[in-house]
């Protein structure tokens, strides 16, 4: 399928801070069945999600997503982290100013993948968010880190929490279709820094939200890739043995790359998205 074509408009966060917000709305004539809230990955932004919205618009879901802070075309410099909670209360109010755009009746879905997995799944874990579903995709609950990247985090978020490094990213274990890294290291708006505070939210965010995993309550849907290397799929494992099994659902592509929806033999994880949604939300 083709990738649906984003509008972008700008979005004032509560701090004054400027979000990039991108909408792919339904097209003329299309039944509306929920909104879709995306939340995407570390170093890239959402306008790379043109694929997925395509799909999703197609089965009835209005898509938003946003470029996050230090990210896209949002405030910030890049990889930055001024606060540690910094991208979970953006996302927060991405979402109040979501309900009212699209009716407060229509059912409200956060998918997330990676980093964007973490923060989504991060703000449901703190207060349930006022969403009716959650898809995580690949998301960062455990970062697998090096020796070298381990030394840097024990250091840089206490001596120099603002510097921003190199994230360690190959991209070559995105996806296993050429074309999908060529577009991605060709991307102006994908950066590869990291900073301290950054680095240092994710590896301690992830083991907390897999610590709540067993009072989960929001109905999920968790997409992860068996040979992912740029997190760890044991985070994506540890979460779904410690939750309610009729809440969250889980997945494992077992030879896929991170970027589940970016794979060559990607139908399958389409597929399971669909026939989970309809589930819930008919399509």
């Amino acid at each position: 399928m083709r990738a649906a074509e984003a509008i972008l408009s700008p979005f004032t966060a509560s701090d004054g801070e400027n979000i990039a917000l991108r909408d792919w709305p339904l097209p003329y004539g299309v039944v509306q069945r929920g909104v879709v809230v995306l939340v995407h990955g570390l170093g890239e932004h959402a306008g790379r999600y043109g694929q997925l919205a395509g799909r999703l618009n197609a089965w009835g879901y209005a898509v938003r997503g946003y470029d996050q802070y230090g990210h896209g075309e949002s405030s910030g410099p890049r990889g930055s982290l001024p606060a540690t909670a910094r991208l979970i209360e953006d996302l927060a109010d991405v979402l109040e100013s979501t309900r009212p755009r699209f009716g407060t009746g229509a059912p409200l879905i956060l998918l997330g993948h990676s980093l964007g997995g973490l923060v989504a799944a991060s703000l449901v874990a703190r207060n349930g968010a006022g969403v009716d579903a959650l898809v995580l995709s690949s998301p960062a609950f455990a970062t697998g880190l090096g020796a070298f990247q381990k030394l840097l985090l024990a250091t840089l978020p206490r001596v120099a929490p603002n510097l921003a490094v190199g994230n360690g990213l190959d991209p070559q274990f995105l996806s296993h279709d050429p074309a999908v890294v060529a577009a991605y290291r060709e991307d102006p708006l994908v950066h590869d820094r990291i900073s301290g505070r950054l680095a240092a939210f994710i590896a301690q965010e992830g083991p907390q939200v897999v610590r709540q995993a067993g009072g989960w309550k929001v109905p999920t849907l968790l997409l992860y890739a068996g040979a992912d290397k740029l997190v760890d799929p044991q985070g994506s494992r540890a979460f779904a043995a410690a939750a309610p099994p009729g809440v969250v659902a889980a997945h494992c592509f077992e030879p896929l790359f991170h970027e589940i929806f970016n794979e060559r033999e990607n139908e399958p994880v389409f597929e399971r998205l669909r026939q989970w949604l309809g589930e819930r939300f008919g399509v």
